[in-house]
């Protein structure tokens, strides 16, 4: 195959600025899918997918069109738009040399189109400005071409204006790929390497590469050398994407396609990784591949139904199989039993894996509140090294948890992670979007303008702030208007405290949670008057509590029933009636004293709602 006539390049948007849509226009028109097979989110493959209309999952296919009387491949990868899966955005973009930047008309520039954007100009890649849903009543067609023009530093000749729905000039996005985007310039002739960009296991053939040929070839059943683990496999299978998989016998330098590895684990076929002939390895430098994906948020997660944790572990295993940025690992509680702490990229990547984790295997499950990574620090002489064996970093020990968080009087600071904060937003909405982010123990850096109405927003923020609700409070006070994206900047001293929830003098490590100092009080009032409206009531008075260190801070009294012990009293003295109420009073007492409270699994989720 001619690598002049290959071209590789992805789509990349904000959520919902009709990314699959015009993926699906593209199968179309070149008649890659049949009429008869196309359906709306072709590519998107899961039914949360569908359901919500987002992209979750990249997914690569290969296109032929014929273009000035030749024929040209054109390999295109779909890409999520979500802040959460940007780092599936950056491994398609390492794997392509354009990319085609669509914008809504309705909506212009949103923040993850601006990130994106930097993405692929971080790359180096041929940027092709598309402005989508011109068809629309309410479309902004002429200022939304201003602002990209404005921003590329472009003519608005260059801006081609679609209707991914209707297929109004999707054909002219096609042909400017292959006008304005690079042919790729591998060697075909060097040792064969290629670049893992994704992995999916499947049961019969293995682990499945996702990857970009740069150099040389590969043949079926050949065998190959995974350079990062060190892994030999045999090619089971190789192909390109049609988009169901399309067998081949070669795959060579500039395409991008498949191989079946054979092997049991994703972790032995790591994205960012290098494959290569077995035979030639010495002589083959790896190449530079990605860094790792890191979790942001943490959250555990428990069976309602404690016969379930098998189930609950299986499930972990194989949804790990094909999420190599999701990590879990075993935690037990007192109150809930047995279950799972995991790590995930961010807010949304919990809740898919929450979903798929009650509707693929019909799990129903408790879910704490979510944490962020934290770096403790110790003072002088009160390092342990028994407590940090495993998770020193120099002098730091990481925890994710409150319960990890050692004795105050050993720490000397506590570090969290900060974020870049950029918001786009009409301007009548700037001052009350600046409002609600000075609650939020924000930095503010500065404003700029996309044109006369929508301003940009920087701020620096605690990453904790961000999936407290911080999305939905922005699209509240700006009325929809707003759009938020973020990116991790550093870790940063705080004064930061563990609030820590008592009921009936027994600590509810459950409820614990890492504060900030100067907002410990309101929020330990709040979690308690929660759990006053939640808690079912006792025989005995319960004293609910919140304490940081041996220091209570906010208290709540739930009253105890009440059994009318005269009840059973037709007459007699006064006597008799003071001897049982007292007999009753010293009951209680010692209820008070020796009995537990226990929480009820539903009543803690609905201390956890935020």
């Amino acid at each position: 195959m001619d690598q002049e006539k290959i071209r590789n390049f992805c789509i990349i948007a904000h959520i919902d600025h009709g990314k699959s849509t015009l993926c699906d226009r593209m199968l179309e028109i070149t008649k890659t899918v049949s009429s008869r097979q196309l359906k709306e989110q072709t590519l998107d493959q899961m039914e949360l997918e569908r359901e919500r209309g987002i992209t979750i999952k990249l997914q690569p296919v290969r296109m032929r069109y014929n273009y000035q009387g030749k024929d040209w491949d054109l390999n295109l990868i779909d890409t999520p738009g979500h802040v959460d899966f940007s780092y599936e955005v950056s491994r398609s973009l390492a794997a392509v040399e354009g990319a085609v930047l669509l914008v809504d008309a309705t909506q212009g520039i949103q923040a993850q189109t601006l990130a994106n954007l930097y993405l692929a100009l971080e790359q180096d890649l041929s940027i092709i400005p598309v402005i989508n849903k011109i068809d629309l009543p309410n479309a902004q067609t002429q200022k939304t071409q201003n602002a990209l023009k404005d921003l590329l530093g472009i003519n608005k000749e260059e801006i081609i204006k679609v209707s991914a729905k209707t297929g109004e000039n999707v054909a002219k996005v096609i042909e400017a790929v292959i006008d304005k985007v690079e042919p790729p310039k591998g060697d075909l002739k060097a040792a064969a390497r290629a670049l893992i960009f994704d992995s999916y296991y499947d049961s019969y053939k293995g682990v499945i590469a996702y990857v970009r040929m740069v150099d040389g070839f590969f043949n079926d059943k050949e065998s190959i050398y995974i350079a990062g683990t060190e892994k030999k496999a045999e090619i089971l299978e190789l192909g390109i994407f049609n988009p169901a998989y399309i067998k081949r016998n070669s795959l060579q330098s500039g395409e991008i396609g498949y191989i079946a590895t054979g092997l049991k684990e994703v972790k032995d076929c790591r994205v960012g990784d290098t494959i290569m002939n077995f035979d030639r390895k010495e002589q083959t430098k790896s190449l530079k591949g990605y860094k790792k994906a890191k979790p942001m948020v943490y959250a555990s997660f428990y069976p309602k139904d404690g016969d379930q944790y098998n189930l609950l572990r299986d499930a972990l295993d194989r949804l790990s199989l094909n999420d190599a940025s999701f990590v879990y690992f075993p935690e037990s509680s007192k109150a809930l039993g047995r279950g799972f702490k995991g790590g995930f990229l961010g807010l949304l990547h919990l809740e898919i894996i929450q979903e798929r984790l009650r509707r693929e295997f019909n799990l129903d499950l408790v879910f704490t509140i979510p944490s962020v990574e934290y770096k403790v620090e110790f003072k002088k002489n009160k390092l342990n090294n028994e407590q940090t064996k495993e998770s020193k970093e120099g002098k730091f020990l990481t925890i994710t948890s409150p319960s990890d968080l050692p004795d105050p009087s050993m720490i000397q600071s506590i570090r969290e992670p900060f974020v870049k904060l950029e918001i786009i937003s009409i301007s009548q909405y700037v001052g009350p979007i600046m409002d609600l982010l000075s609650k939020k123990r924000s930095l503010y850096k500065d404003t700029s303008y996309l044109d006369s109405d929508r301003a940009i927003l920087i701020y620096e923020i605690p990453l904790q702030e961000v999936i407290t609700n911080l999305h939905d409070a922005i699209k509240t006070v700006s009325k929809g208007y707003a759009s938020i994206n973020y990116e991790f900047l550093d870790f940063r001293s705080s004064e930061l405290v563990r609030l820590d929830i008592l009921v009936a003098q027994e600590l509810k490590e459950e409820l614990s949670r890492i504060v900030p100092k100067e907002k410990a009080r309101s929020i330990g009032k709040e979690v308690l008057k929660r759990l006053k409206e939640t808690l079912p009531r006792q025989n005995f008075a319960v004293a609910l509590q919140a304490a940081i260190g041996g220091r209570i801070i906010a208290r709540e009294n739930i009253s105890a029933l009440k059994k009318d012990v005269l009840a059973k009293l037709y007459g007699g003295d006064r006597t008799r009636k003071d001897k049982l109420l007292k007999k009753q009073k010293k009951g209680k007492d010692r209820l008070k004293q020796f009995a537990k409270v226990e929480i009820p699994a539903n009543a803690y989720i609905e201390i956890m709602k935020n």
